[in-house]
């Protein structure tokens, strides 16, 4: 679940609870190419005021337009069942809501959602809970039930079932200037960020706000952080002390990404120590990533973390990498191109004096 939906859900149960009329807005199909995907949400107020998203804003415009006050002549947001609406169906209409060409989406409308409801349901958001939130389309009725696995979301025309929650999460070993770039860059795509370090030379000035912080053993901050399917685990020390144990508490999780910054040279012999002293086999390393980051020729820590944070968000967003991207094999195809550019390199003939050419 992106934060950004955390945020719409919130605001939504702050308006309520305050009595004013307002509309949840759920993007449940999509045809072709559409600006977002299925599960997005947008609350509405009454006054106009709305926060999330679910197109690249037309759509959003012809909602405010359509059901508040301020536009639409005091009509307001209605009471009663949800509505189905499309959008992009004609190309006409496609253009007109800015949706690319044969762009289409269908939008579930909730009116004036039940505030004790929706305060149930960020209640057990932010204490980190897997919510499956029913909608009859048919009443309105919500049901709130803890679910064990996240599921796609699912509309039949009848119900809706969203899996909310938990969000994605973010645990760096190491508070380096690696680490700080990447945080910033983490927290700002919707992750919950912890940092641990227990040097102290390097936690005392660590200065990203907004970070959970930590001191314990790396290993003991795997075990106690509880990684899930939307955990990300990195190792940024280079110290083995610190990040293998780490490491290997993170392989046995269900976190969808681990991985380590380091050299080739580095990475392979974390892989051998894996294996030597802790039984750990080529299978079983398999999830385990580095050299990390996406190549693009990065030098400087902030280049560095923009790689490493692309390559985390291929991997949540289930992208397939091309193995050309990976540091490892574009570092190697680089060395065995400047090996024969160096082969074939004319060497130039060192004249004696008084000698023709």
């Amino acid at each position: 679940m992106d934060n950004i939906d955390v945020l719409v859900l919130k605001a939504l149960r702050d308006w309520r609870s305050a009595g004013q009329h307002a509309l949840l807005a759920t993007v449940v199909r999509t045809w072709g190419s559409s600006p977002r995907p299925v599960g997005s949400m947008m609350a509405l107020r009454e006054d106009g005021r709305a926060i999330g998203s679910v197109s690249g804003g037309c759509i959003e415009d012809d909602l405010i337009a359509r059901h508040t006050k301020a536009l639409n002549q005091n009509l307001g947001i209605p009471d009663g069942p949800p509505q189905l609406v499309r959008y992009g169906v004609s190309a006409d209409e496609a253009h007109r809501f800015g949706l690319p060409c044969g762009g289409t989406l269908e939008l579930l409308l909730e009116f004036n959602p039940d505030a004790a409801s929706l305060q149930q349901l960020v209640a057990e958001l932010e204490a980190g809970s897997l919510v499956k939130r029913s909608v009859d389309c048919s009443s309105g009725e919500v049901r709130l039930q803890t679910a064990e696995h996240p599921d796609a979301l699912e509309f039949d025309g009848q119900q809706l079932v969203n899996h909310l929650g938990p969000g994605y999460r973010m645990l760096l070993i190491g508070a380096g200037a690696l680490a700080e770039y990447l945080a910033t860059m983490a927290l700002f795509n919707g992750f919950t960020v912890t940092i641990c370090d227990p040097r102290e030379e390097y936690m005392g000035s660590w200065s990203v706000p907004q970070v959970n912080t930590v001191t314990d053993m790396p290993d003991d901050a795997v075990t106690a952080f509880k990684p899930d399917a939307r955990s990300c685990i990195v190792a940024l020390t280079h110290d083995p002390k610190l990040d293998d144990l780490a490491l290997l508490e993170a392989l046995h999780s269900p976190a969808f990404y681990v991985g380590a910054i380091g050299s080739r040279r580095n990475n392979h012999a974390r892989r051998e120590r894996m294996m030597e002293h802790f039984g750990e086999t080529e299978a079983s390393l398999a999830r385990l990533r580095g050299p990390i980051g996406l190549y693009i020729g990065s030098k400087t820590p902030a280049e560095i973390a923009v790689s490493v944070m692309a390559e985390i968000l291929a991997v949540k967003n289930a992208v397939p990498l091309p193995q050309a991207m990976s540091v490892e094999v574009a570092k190697h195809e680089h060395d065995i191109a400047m090996n024969e550019a160096s082969t074939h390199c004319a060497i130039p003939e060192i004249l004696q004096p008084g000698s023709a050419h």
